[in-house]
């Protein structure tokens, strides 16, 4: 498609989180126009009443979400409840670009999805993390390895990642691919904004419940976000890894801090691992190393589709220590989203996309 016409785009569950933010970037995305906007329960009011950061749409009405609603554009982004995805999704023209910011389609096994969302698997699309290394086995040049982005252009369903997952993945995979880590005994913990959580009114979300406050959630192996986080190791060389993941509710808006650990191989000296993660991301535009001595913070990310990314060497525990800071409505969801909407259709992948975050 050329970058000179207008792609027309819809975005189902426009009074949530992610689909409002997907509409924040898409107003100033130089090459689309947006088109329909649908809700469930909010379906029939302005977006306004909703969203009412975004002026320039507050006029427009929200219709419901129905597969002949969004028929007539170019893309479709669905930013429904995970499993309310797939049924719109089958009714819609094969020739349309489907963007999944749910967790339908991300799932390559049938198994994994039942045993942690309870219901009959949607089918695998290709999946929305560009920068996403693959490497048979561990050992490959990181700087000239296949990369996600490689499978996108031309596609026409696409599943974005998981907040969680792009932050851990992010982290570890130069590594992994490298063959500088173990991946039996990954351990990750997570700061992460409320707004991850979603609109739902829920009462453990109330600020008098959330403020001055942490609480961890999806401890024990049990968060949806494993299977997925395994499936992307697995893709970057990783045999039968294994992770204890635990996310944690922390009183922010947006972001998530994710701390990631796996011990070191042996042999492998920390200039190898400074090395292999600056090989990995010297070319990508959105996730950026930083300089040594420098920490992620969520602050420098938000707002943007950037991905701060550190790593260190404890040595005397013998392990690779990763820091990941993003924001998880843009670099999570939102922003992976278009990311990879100007992929599928040939146009720059850096279209309507910012790396520059919003301080103080």
């Amino acid at each position: 498609m050329s970058s000179s016409q207008l792609i027309r785009v819809a975005v189902a569950g426009a009074s949530g989180y992610a689909g409002g933010e997907a509409l924040r970037l898409l107003a100033a995305h130089p090459f689309v126009e947006i088109g329909t906007l649908t809700a469930h329960s909010n379906a029939g009011t302005s977006l306004g009443e909703v969203q009412p950061h975004l002026r320039g749409l507050a006029h427009r009405i929200l219709e419901p979400t129905t597969p002949d609603t969004l028929l007539g554009h170019d893309v479709v982004l669905l930013g429904l409840p995970h499993g309310a995805s797939a049924q719109v999704a089958a009714q819609l023209p094969d020739d349309v670009l489907v963007v999944d910011l749910g967790a339908d389609h991300r799932l390559e096994s049938a198994s994994d999805w039942e045993q942690f969302y309870g219901s009959t698997h949607a089918g695998t699309w290709p999946y929305g993390l560009p920068e996403l290394i693959h490497a048979e086995a561990p050992g490959v040049d990181v700087a000239t390895a296949a990369r996600q982005r490689d499978k996108l252009p031309g596609a026409r369903r696409i599943a974005v990642p998981g907040c969680n997952v792009t932050a851990v993945t992010l982290g570890l995979q130069p590594g992994v691919a490298a063959g500088l880590i173990e991946t039996n005994d990954i351990v990750a913990v997570l700061a992460n904004g409320y707004s991850g959580a979603g609109k739902a009114l829920k009462p453990h979300l109330l600020a008098s419940e959330a403020l001055g406050s942490a609480q961890p959630y999806g401890v024990g192996g049990t968060h949806r976000h494993i299977p997925e986080i395994l499936q992307n190791l697995r893709a970057a060389g990783a045999a039968g890894p294994s992770i204890s993941f635990t996310p944690t509710l922390v009183p922010m808006s947006r972001g998530i801090l994710a701390t990631a650990t796996a011990p070191l191989v042996k042999g492998v000296d920390p200039e190898q691992v400074r090395a292999a993660w600056e090989a990995a991301y010297a070319d990508e535009p959105f996730v950026h190393l930083l300089p040594e001595g420098q920490w992620p913070s969520t602050a420098m990310t938000l707002g943007a589709n950037t991905a701060c990314v550190q790593v260190a060497v404890d040595a005397a525990a013998r392990r690779v220590v990763t820091v990941t800071a993003i924001d998880n409505l843009v670099k999570g969801t939102a922003g992976a989203a278009i990311q990879s909407m100007n992929l599928a259709l040939g146009l720059r992948e850096t279209a309507g996309l910012i790396t520059e975050g919003v301080a103080p």
